[in-house]
């Protein structure tokens, strides 16, 4: 009998994708240039303001001498308490030696003795950005409006950005119009999209961040992150061809990427490309072969594949692994009786309803192996407790009346025929001839 009992349970596909791993983040614990600080430009001092150990100083600072630079500094500050540059020289000294308050300190000296110098504030604004975002806002705001020392775009191309990552949480519309700052200055970067993308994204607002991951992939072609965004847009939005390129793309770049080649497989299993999401599949979990997720779909995609051998052999040894499992036990049951085990499938179908009581699939997939073995008794109370957890249907009536129609209880064998012709409108041409010519032999009534 080709009729189910239950509903299809092969929608792994769909499922799979709605739920898809993301393979990274876009626009997030990135390098950038916005992320260093810059060295301070000399600018034109009246020479009564620029004390002559300040010289020395700067040409250790130039040689990388970290620390005599920083030795001379301190002796400086403290007989020029207002010295804005000697400050700021000290606090570049302190972040190369990796001296963060130190540093923040030195840059606070340095624009209280002389607020309208770009690189101090862009320095304590970033600086103060890992741990005081209000703080930081201030200072890469007044950055925003100052003039650099030297290469003026690049400049204030920085304090856009490192401005835009400190709104990130806390003021996410401003901060993607501060990345549409950085990306106007400077339109050859990708991670101003990359930053706006992930907002937008975020937002919900997927029209406006796939064109933003769009702008990044064309900026940055060998960079994976923009196309994980896109692969995340496209999957969310159900546009599997998409999804499809996208993911090629991804794993030219990232050929060892096993989640990668994973999530191409579950695209591939939606679009119904069955043997090239399996191979897929299989590249993912040699790449990554922890993924018991990945396995399983694997599993999955072999009995939709009708590879029941091949099904069978991953359900088991993904049981090994999960015996307590009770959807592994169901679906090792439904490959068993695809293969015509019926006594094992009953076995596997009774130890996924002990372990999962409410599992109402698999009480009709029970009942459909019991009747198999002629255990009418059996396929009843299975049917009687699928009941309890999901509505009848066609195929359950037809069931239960061959069952009471084999252990020659006529009046409910002719009840559910009856219930079974009246639900089945016409669908299943042969049952519905069975059913009738039954109820001819069992059901006096029927003969008039």
């Amino acid at each position: 009998m080709e009729m189910n009992v239950n509903k299809p349970i092969l929608a792994f596909a769909l499922m799979s994708l709605a739920s898809i791993y993301t393979i990274s983040s876009a626009a997030q614990d990135s390098s950038s240039q916005s992320g260093k600080t810059v060295r301070h430009h000399r600018v034109a001092q009246e020479d009564s303001q620029v004390p002559p150990e300040l010289a020395p100083a700067e040409a250790a600072l130039d040689k990388k001498n970290y620390a005599e630079a920083q030795a001379l500094l301190q002796e400086i500050t403290i007989s020029h308490p207002l010295n804005y540059r000697a400050w700021f020289d000290l606090g570049y000294a302190y972040t190369a030696t990796k001296q963060r308050e130190q540093a923040i300190e030195a840059y606070r000296h340095s624009v209280e003795a002389n607020p309208q110098v770009f690189e101090s504030n862009l320095n304590l604004g970033i600086l103060l950005g890992e741990s005081d975002s209000a703080g930081a806002e201030k200072y890469l705001r007044a950055a925003t409006q100052l003039v650099p020392t030297a290469k003026v775009d690049e400049g204030h191309y920085r304090a856009w950005l490192s401005l835009a990552k400190v709104l990130q949480i806390s003021k996410p519309e401003e901060a993607i119009k501060a990345f549409g700052e950085a990306a106007r200055l400077a339109p050859k970067e990708a991670e101003p999209h990359l930053g706006a993308a992930a907002l937008l994204e975020k937002q919900n607002n997927l029209s406006q961040a796939e064109k933003e991951y769009q702008a990044a992939a064309s900026l940055a072609p060998h960079s994976s992150e923009p196309l994980a965004g896109l692969i995340n847009i496209y999957s969310r939005e159900g546009k599997l061809p998409e999804a499809e390129a996208a993911l090629r793309q991804y794993v030219a770049i990232e050929p060892k990427n096993g989640v990668a080649h994973i999530q191409l497989g579950r695209v591939l299993s939606a679009e119904g490309k069955t043997e090239e999401a399996e191979s897929e599949m299989r590249t993912g979990l040699e790449l990554a072969p922890n993924d018991p997720t990945g396995q399983r779909e694997l599993a999955d995609m072999s009995l939709a594949a009708k590879k029941y051998p091949e099904a069978e052999h991953q359900y088991r040894g993904l049981l090994e692994k999960q015996p307590d499992d009770a959807e592994l036990h169901h679906s090792l049951g439904v490959v068993l009786m695809k293969e015509r085990e019926f006594p094992q499938a009953e076995q596997q179908f009774l130890q996924a309803v002990k372990l999962k009581p409410d599992f109402g699939e698999a009480y009709g997939d029970l009942a459909m192996a019991a009747n198999e073995n002629k255990n009418y008794a059996g396929a009843l109370k299975a049917l009687e407790f699928r009941a309890k957890y999901l509505p009848e249907t066609p195929a359950t009536y037809f069931l239960r009346a061959a069952a009471y129609d084999h252990l020659r209880e006529y009046k409910q064998a002719s009840e559910n025929y009856r219930q079974f012709l009246q639900a089945a409108g016409g669908k299943y041409p042969d049952q519905e001839w069975q059913a009738k010519h039954r109820l001819i032999a069992i059901d006096p009534k029927s003969r008039k």
